[in-house]
């Protein structure tokens, strides 16, 4: 038994050594047309919502990691497909309100920002506060 464990052991270092040699994709496209908000507001989608959702992402340490580096390039590619700030100038009237209510619904829900998120940015979180500012712009009350 002892044997088929150090054999495990051996695989499974050597894979994770293997996938450090996987690319990811960690550019950052061009800035379209940033949001133009209310300077509270816009401080506060920096701070909570531009890594995965512009950009403008700041690639922590971690991202260069695999497995890690995998999630994180998924999370960051789905949130740019479904709101990117740096097209937000881009996008029609309907769209922006839109995303707006969308945004909103996830923050009141407590959705946004992921929780894995906030475990290594605390400043990201949402408080009542900070809530309430988003809540003002995204629905004009």
């Amino acid at each position: 038994m002892k044997f088929y464990i150090k054999i495990f052991i051996v695989i499974l270092t050597v894979g994770l050594i293997g996938i450090q040699f996987i690319k990811v994709d960690r550019k950052n496209p061009m800035v379209k047309g940033d949001l133009k908000a209310p300077q509270e507001v816009k401080k506060i989608l920096k701070e909570s919502c531009y890594d995965c959702h512009s950009n403008e992402t700041k690639w922590p340490w971690y991202s260069y990691i695999a497995p890690i580096s995998f999630l994180i390039e998924k999370d960051v590619k789905k949130g740019r497909s479904e709101l990117n700030f740096s097209e937000w100038e881009t996008y029609d009237t309907n769209k922006k309100l839109h995303l707006k209510k969308e945004l909103w619904e996830e923050v009141e829900n407590d959705e946004m920002p992921k929780a894995v998120y906030t475990l290594s940015r605390p400043n990201a979180r949402l408080d009542f506060v900070k809530k309430n500012i988003i809540k003002k712009w995204a629905t004009g009350y």
